[in-house]
């Protein structure tokens, strides 16, 4: 597991707020470099972990009475899971964000709760809302058993709203369709349908 430096954060929160014309000492900013660090601790933990760890610590799934689940037959799906992250490309925040993760067990369920604690952990990093649907599929696959995995996202960026282009209504979907999903069209759409 690695971990994140808080003193380092502290430090190069204080210079950063010198770069940028302002003074750490004043009132308003005096513990502002310990609210960062301390902040980035709960919004980065994600950082900390692998998938594969991330995996083992939401592993609980149940495989008895699931004769109500003919293989390959049904799925599960959890809507509008609510996550944010960060952008790695501006450290801008990425926001108002609905994960839907879909799967066709394959033998085991996974607690439903552990679905959104997955999709929860894998936001608490730098990256992309691309790279968020891969590993959480990855993860999902792993835990079930599963290769029948699906996540849709959608979110809005701060790096395109708030800066730049400055689109505030602008948000970005994603899809990651693994095994079954990539191929069969009806079982994507059972997905989008409500």
């Amino acid at each position: 597991m690695k971990k994140i430096d808080s003193e380092a954060v502290k430090y190069h929160i204080k210079g950063l707020l010198e770069a940028i014309g302002e003074n750490p000492d004043r009132e308003g900013l005096k513990e502002t470099p310990d609210r960062v660090a301390r902040m980035y601790e709960e919004v980065f933990e994600g950082i900390k972990y692998t998938n594969h760890e991330i995996a083992q610590m939401f592993n609980k799934t149940f495989e008895e009475d699931l004769e109500f689940l003919p293989s390959g037959q049904d799925m599960i799906v959890v809507r509008d899971i609510d996550i944010f992250s960060y952008c790695e490309h501006h450290l801008a925040l990425m926001y108002d964000m609905k994960v839907t993760v879909a799967y066709v067990p394959n033998g085991k369920v996974i607690g439903l709760s552990k679905i959104a604690r997955i999709a929860d952990m894998v936001s608490k990093r730098l990256q992309l809302q691309e790279r968020i649907g891969t590993d959480i599929a990855d993860i999902m696959t792993e835990v079930t058993g599963s290769k029948d995995v699906a996540v849709l996202i959608e979110g809005c960026h701060s790096c395109m709203s708030a800066r730049g282009i400055k689109k505030s209504n602008a948000k970005t979907y994603t899809t990651t369709f693994r095994g079954k999903f990539k191929e069969d069209t009806n079982l994507q759409m059972r997905i989008y349908s409500k």
